[in-house]
């Protein structure tokens, strides 16, 4: 918080929270309800916080740690509402979030890349997938962010379930 409050020259701040979570004691001068407690309600709907931000007089949006800081289209909303975004541009948000474009692009530029797959969501599919990599591995939804749908498996048993389990998170959070 000390840095956000440099880089805006001691500017308020002004966390965005849902009907659950407003009593709680935060380090920002300033709370705004952006809606109820699941994430879809909230978090992730994009117009309440640009709305809350316009109507609080913000200059400036964080998106967080996970839930929009992953997504291109709410840099953009920020951008287009008047608003300076903290954060990478949209574009570099978009080519990252596509999980296999950024392995490519690290890939092509010489990072270390963890073996993986990413071909096809079919089950059958993703079985042998597993099969050929391994075990231990991790399911990873491609939907979300944040660490959501994300499942360690450590035996071929648990694969099935982990699959299923992943992409319900990854749904209950996310949407899709």
């Amino acid at each position: 918080m000390t840095s956000i409050r440099a880089l805006l020259d001691n500017s308020p701040i002004i966390s965005m929270k849902t009907s659950a979570s407003i009593a709680a004691r935060y380090s920002s001068d300033r709370r705004r309800v952006i809606g109820p407690a699941p994430a879809a309600e909230s978090y992730l709907v994009v117009d309440r916080i640009i709305d809350a931000a316009l109507q609080t007089g913000c200059q400036a949006v964080h998106p967080g740690y996970g839930f929009l800081s992953e997504n291109a289209d709410f840099a953009e909303a920020v951008i287009e509402a008047g608003l300076s975004f903290i954060g990478p541009k949209a574009e570099t948000i978009r080519l990252m979030g596509a999980k296999q474009t950024a392995r490519e692009v690290m890939a092509a530029a010489g990072v270390p890349i963890v073996p993986g797959y990413q071909a096809s969501d079919k089950d059958e599919d993703l079985l042998a997938a597993a099969a050929s990599l391994g075990f231990p591995l991790l399911v990873k939804a491609t939907a979300g962010g944040g660490g959501k749908g994300m499942r360690l498996v450590e035996a071929e048993a648990q694969l099935a379930e982990a699959i299923q389990a992943a992409r319900r998170e990854a749904f209950k959070a996310f949407g899709h």
